[in-house]
C-alpha cells in the first residue's frame, strides 16, 4: 500500500456469522459506491471456492491440512488483487479503488486453535500484525441466528450447513478473530434486514470520509434533458440498465438487472416478497452473463424488458440520479437522496422540473414494465 497508486487504494473485509447478509451486502456496496466513481474489486471467499471445487475438510488429511490450503489460496488471491488494484491507480491517477474482500485471512483464526492458527502463521512464514493490519477496516455482519432467528436459512448457500445455535457461537467466533483490527466495526440485526443494510453502506461511507448516504428518496418528473449536457458535467457517471421481471408467486417481486458503466457490466438478481407495493427486500446478488441469461428464459411474458440510460452526479451537495428511457420523448425522471424529509431540493439549474411524482405508482419501475401501460404512452 505505499507504492505507487497505494493511497488511492482501500481494502475492506465484509465478514460475519452465516446468513448475515454477505452476498446482499456486496451488492449494495457495489451499486453504492461504483456510481459514486470507485473502480470496485471483489475477491471471491476462498473457503466457497474450494469447497465448491470439491476440496472440503472431509476429503483433506486432517481440519488443520483444509486450513491450510485455504489461507494459502487466501494469500495468493490477494496478492493478485493489489497488485492488479496499482495496476489500475497508476494507469488512471484520479481513479479511487476499492478491493473488497469475502472474508478475510483472519477468518480462518475462527476454525483453528489459537496455537493452530500461530502454527500456520509459522508454516506460510506471515507475520500476525502485518497481516492484520494490511487490511484498512474490517465490518462483521451479525448472524440472523441471533436476535433474527426467524430468518436463519441455508438456502442462499449450498455449503452452509450450522444449526442456528451453531451458527451463533461461530459469528462469536469471527468476532473474536478479527478484535484486534484498529478499524473494526460489527453490524448488527436491529431494526431489520434493509435497515441493517443502510448502516453496512453509512460505516463504510464514514470510514472512506465520504458523505454518508441519505435514506430518504424523492422522485421527480422532469423534461427531458440533453445527454451531452449531463455528459459534460463534472463527476457525472453514465451507466446503462436494463431490468427484467421473472415469474413469480403472487406475493413475490422477481427481477434480474444488467448495469453497464465506464468500469465493465455487472449483473444482479434480486427478490422481494409482500403484498404490492409494500415489499420488502429478501436478498440480492450478483450473477454471471451466464447466469443472467440463463434468468431470461424465465421472463413474465406480461411485462417489457425495461432500458434505461442512467446519469448519476452531485450538485450542491445532494445526488442525483437521471433516468432517461427510450420510449419518452420528452420526459424524464429525476431521483434525488435527502437528509431530511423537509429538506429542500436544489435541482441544477439545467434541468426543468415538471412535478413531484415521489407518490405516484405509475412511475414505479414495476408499472412501467407493465405491456398494457407501456402501450398508453
Amino acid at each position: 500500500m505505499n507504492k505507487a497508486g497505494g493511497s488511492r487504494i482501500k481494502k475492506i473485509v465484509i465478514t460475519g456469522g452465516p446468513c448475515a447478509g454477505k452476498t446482499t451486502g456486496m451488492s449494495w456496496i457495489q451499486n453504492t459506491f461504483e456510481k459514486n466513481g470507485y473502480t470496485m474489486l471483489f475477491m471471491q471467499e476462498p473457503a466457497t471456492e474450494l469447497k465448491t471445487a470439491g476440496i472440503t475438510p472431509m476429503r483433506c488429511s486432517s481440519m488443520m491440512s483444509y486450513q491450510l490450503f485455504q489461507m494459502k489460496l487466501q494469500l495468493e488471491k490477494q496478492r493478485v488483487f493489489e497488485r492488479a488494484a496499482r495496476d489500475i491507480a497508476n494507469k488512471d491517477p484520479g481513479s479511487r479503488v476499492l478491493i473488497i474482500f469475502d472474508r478475510g485471512f483472519f477468518d480462518n483464526r475462527a476454525y483453528m486453535t489459537e496455537a493452530e492458527f500461530e502454527q500456520a502463521l509459522a508454516m506460510l512464514d506471515v507475520d500476525r500484525e502485518e497481516m492484520l493490519l494490511s487490511y484498512d477496516a474490517v465490518f462483521h455482519l451479525e448472524t440472523t441466528a441471533k436476535f433474527a432467528a426467524a430468518y436463519y436459512g441455508t438456502a442462499t448457500n449450498a455449503i452452509r450447513d450450522e444449526s442456528p445455535e451453531e451458527a451463533a457461537a461461530l459469528d462469536d467466533k469471527v468476532i473474536n478473530a478479527w478484535k484486534e483490527h484498529p478499524y473494526f466495526r460489527v453490524i448488527e440485526n436491529l431494526n431489520g434486514f434493509e435497515d441493517k443494510m443502510r448502516h453496512l453502506i453509512a460505516e463504510i461511507a464514514s470510514f472512506l470520509g465520504d458523505p454518508a448516504p441519505f435514506e430518504i428518496r424523492r422522485r421527480l418528473l422532469i423534461d427531458k434533458p440533453d445527454p451531452s449536457v449531463l455528459e459534460a458535467f463534472p463527476g457525472c457517471h453514465r451507466f446503462e440498465i436494463e431490468q427484467v421481471y421473472l415469474l413469480a408467486p403472487p406475493d413475490e417481486e422477481i427481477r434480474v438487472r444488467m448495469r453497464r458503466g465506464a468500469n465493465g457490466v455487472v449483473y444482479y438478481l434480486t427478490r422481494k416478497k409482500g403484498p404490492a407495493g409494500y415489499r420488502s427486500l429478501i436478498s440480492e446478488g450478483r450473477l454471471s452473463e451466464r447466469e443472467y441469461q440463463q434468468f431470461l428464459g424465465n421472463a413474465d411474458p406480461s411485462r417489457h424488458m425495461i432500458c434505461k440510460t442512467r446519469y448519476c452526479l452531485t450538485w450542491k451537495q445532494q445526488y442525483f440520479e437521471i433516468d432517461l428511457y427510450p420510449f419518452w420523448e420528452n420526459r424524464a425522471v429525476l431521483e434525488v437522496s435527502l437528509r431530511e424529509a423537509d429538506e429542500k431540493i436544489a435541482v441544477p439549474d439545467f434541468l426543468h422540473v415538471q412535478r413531484d411524482v415521489s407518490e405516484d405508482p405509475c412511475y414505479e419501475i414495476s408499472y412501467l414494465a407493465q405491456k398494457q401501460v407501456r402501450e398508453s404512452f
